[in-house]
């Protein structure tokens, strides 16, 4: 009859049957709590990147649109049809704070700053309203300035049954406008010698000496706050200028 061997298991069968210990569990999941960290770091540093290049992006964009249509207005202001038939005093008339013949007009002195324009279209000569579309044959007042919530609106046909309030963009905490004068006549070939707010325009009854006008939109800054040490080193504003001539008027900038 045949006898069972008692001979001891070798120990590298039993430790094929053992399993991990202890020690090596908790090694295994310290990697792996280490390489998820790694990560969700990665994840948010991502997230973070592409926040910050939306944010460039929108602001480039709403810089853009608000420019270009401030500076189409401002530069058209004046403008009217067939000028051989038409005069200024009869396609102007006197309305609001516009006097006979004016077409510019402001208020604010570097705050929160108001712009308006007037100009006319005969409805087929392509001129523009603020708002980028054109409009039947009329005289049209734009007006352009900065809401509480810091939109910069156009009101279309101020002072007319069709008017009307147009959001342009969004994200701005300032409109600063400046107005180029040519405070000395002797000067001549429409020398700007003088940036002066609107305050100081009506004052001195510049209105109908302004050639030039200089725009400031202060935007908020997406890079603001959005890393480490960002909300000191990086500014919480930017800031955007423009020189834009009256019906291209102007002559020397003094």
């Amino acid at each position: 009859m045949k006898t069972r061997s008692t001979r001891p298991t070798p120990l590298s069968s039993r430790r094929r049957h053992a399993g991990f210990t202890l020690i090596e569990l908790m090694i295994a999941l310290l990697i792996g709590l280490f390489l998820i960290g790694g990560l969700l770091v990665l994840v948010q540093a991502m997230k973070r990147t592409n926040t910050v290049q939306s944010g460039l992006s929108k602001l480039q964009e709403n810089e853009r649109l608000a420019m270009t249509l401030i500076t189409n207005a401002v530069q058209t202001t004046g403008y009217f049809p067939d000028p051989l038939n038409n005069a200024q005093s009869s396609e102007f008339p006197a309305s609001g704070s516009f006097a006979v013949g004016q077409t510019l007009y402001g208020t604010g002195t570097g705050t929160g700053d108001t712009i308006s324009v007037r100009y006319a279209t005969s409805g087929t000569d392509g001129v523009l309203d603020c708002s980028g579309n054109t409009q039947p044959a009329a005289t049209l007042t734009n007006e352009f300035s900065l809401d509480a919530n810091g939109n910069l609106q156009c009101q279309l046909n101020v002072g007319t049954a069709a008017a009307k309030t147009i959001t342009l963009v969004s994200g701005l905490t300032n409109v600063q406008i400046l107005y180029g004068v040519q405070t000395n006549p002797a000067s001549g070939n429409n020398s700007i010698d003088a940036y002066l707010d609107a305050s100081q325009v009506t004052a001195g009854n510049y209105w109908p000496d302004v050639i030039s006008v200089q725009v400031a939109l202060t935007f908020q800054n997406p890079l603001y706050g959005t890393g480490s040490g960002q909300s000191v080193t990086v500014p919480q504003t930017v800031t955007f200028r423009r020189v834009i001539d009256l019906m291209n008027k102007a002559g020397v900038n003094t």
